[in-house]
């Protein structure tokens, strides 16, 4: 959409209606991409008893996350119509210290404890890191960023082809019928994406999740049974589960963290064109560094709340794109409705009977276009000789990880802990090499993540 067809700028209010339409289509967009995260955490980990609370605490701390982000609070928050969401980009991560709980015999809150806390004094990075956005910006690059992206994306296909085969340890993993259920709700998904019709391609997700959970209940494999006798509003409670730290587990974290931040500059700065506001000098800088403070006090709030941490999410700019419509008031329409649909458990639990393969058929898309949004960061400058070698040697060490686990077997725990995680791997040694190779050429592309 050229700059000239913005229909409501930052400062306009559209009538109720307007202004709920759009909002509408801005949920839509984001909703699956709130609550997956916590499925799939809840899925690895054996947390399905405690999904309702953390989807209820996902969808309230996106709710406050929104608000805070769009209407700024002091020097927090951006000011622009920036969902808030759970972020993808922590996944591996927390699922490798969930594990690692899980494995020295520790119960749900054990496990819910560590991963909180190590999320909680995690948002602390980025809350610093906001102070110094234009040093940050001349380490990271789009290749930087590219690599880690991509990098997510693949070690989290992993994870969405499980889920399509039936799930982890699964009694019928790979049958003709999850993979036929899971495979078909992909197809859905491609052909809504695919249409013209902009309300369809917004729902393909929403729409092929729908749809395989009711072929699934027509092939016997949906269960009703979490349903029974669930509260109708879910009130917060800080902390439910406590919290704990440990360093070798804090690393990798505290690692995406610093990623997230330069994400998050990226989607504000397409955020910032689409609202027709400058991309250069002070006031541009100002805006950006608020948004990042307020990713980090967001994700503040969402440990408190027990759920995981929140990021700015860049397939809402396609939204306001898409619509024309950049208004502040319509972000605080989003935080409403998503506040709303925090305060009812029965949406956890409703979305806690997708079957496996119907969630692995869906986020497969999602994490292949992940990976996808990172090739497009990492192309948007030339790949010369010097950006082909990051690119080759960040991935082989990051993919090398993830399929050779047990490579990093000897290293101190700390240290191995860390380098167990594809992303955490990839990532550092793309920093690593972009500053100890020499630059041919300086870049001044910006960031623009695709996620």
């Amino acid at each position: 959409m050229p700059q000239s067809q913005v229909l409501y700028g930052l400062e306009d209010c559209p009538n109720f209606a307007v202004s709920l339409t759009a909002a509408i289509q801005h949920v839509l967009a984001s909703f699956i991409g709130v609550v997956t995260p916590t499925l799939i955490i809840a899925s690895v980990l054996g947390l399905q008893a405690e999904v309702p609370y953390l989807i209820s605490m996902a969808l309230l701390a996106t709710g406050l996350g929104t608000y805070i982000q769009t209407k700024g609070i002091g020097p927090i928050g951006s000011g622009l119509v920036a969902i808030q969401g759970t972020s993808f980009a922590f996944l591996s991560a927390l699922i490798l210290v969930g594990s690692t709980v899980k494995e020295r015999g520790g119960s749900n809150e054990d496990i819910l404890a560590m991963m909180l806390g190590v999320c909680f004094f995690g948002a602390f990075i980025e809350i610093v890191l906001s102070l110094f956005i234009q040093q940050i910006k001349r380490v990271i690059t789009p290749v930087t960023t590219g690599v880690v992206i991509i990098a997510i994306g693949i070690s989290l296909i992993k994870v969405g082809m499980t889920d399509l085969a039936g799930g982890f340890n699964a009694d019928a993993f790979g049958s003709v019928e999850n993979l036929s259920l899971g495979l078909g709700v992909l197809l859905v998904i491609i052909y809504f994406n695919a249409c013209k019709n902009n309300w369809l391609r917004l729902s393909a997700i929403f729409i092929g999740m729908a749809l395989g959970t009711c072929a699934a209940f027509f092939m016997g494999i949906t269960n009703f049974s979490s349903l029974v006798d669930l509260p109708w509003f879910s009130v917060p409670q800080p902390f439910r589960y406590g919290i704990n730290f440990e360093w070798d587990l804090f690393l990798p974290i505290a690692l995406i963290y610093f990623f997230t931040a330069i994400e998050t500059a990226g989607d504000l700065t397409a955020n910032s064109l689409f609202c027709k506001l400058p991309i250069t000098g002070e006031s541009y800088f100002k805006r950006i560094r608020a948004g990042i403070l307020g990713d980090g006090v967001n994700s503040l709030i969402a440990a408190i709340l027990c759920t995981f941490p929140n990021t700015t999410f860049g397939q809402n700019n396609g939204v306001i794109q898409m619509t024309g419509i950049a208004s502040r008031k319509v972000g605080c329409f989003v935080a409403v409705v998503f506040v709303l649909l925090g305060l009812f458990p029965f949406i956890g639990a409703v979305l806690q009977v997708i079957p496996k393969p119907v969630l692995g058929g869906a986020t497969l898309v999602m994490f292949a276009m992940v990976a996808v949004g990172g090739v497009k960061i990492l192309t948007s400058e030339p790949l010369d000789q010097r950006n082909s070698l990051i690119t080759a040697c960040s991935l082989g060490m990051g993919l090398g990880v993830m399929m050779v686990g047990n490579v990093v077997a000897q290293l101190p725990a700390w240290l191995g802990n860390m380098l167990t995680s594809p992303v955490t791997t990839a990532g550092l040694t793309a920093i690593v090499l972009s500053v100890i190779l020499p630059r041919q050429a300086p870049t001044q592309t910006p960031v623009i993540s695709e996620s």
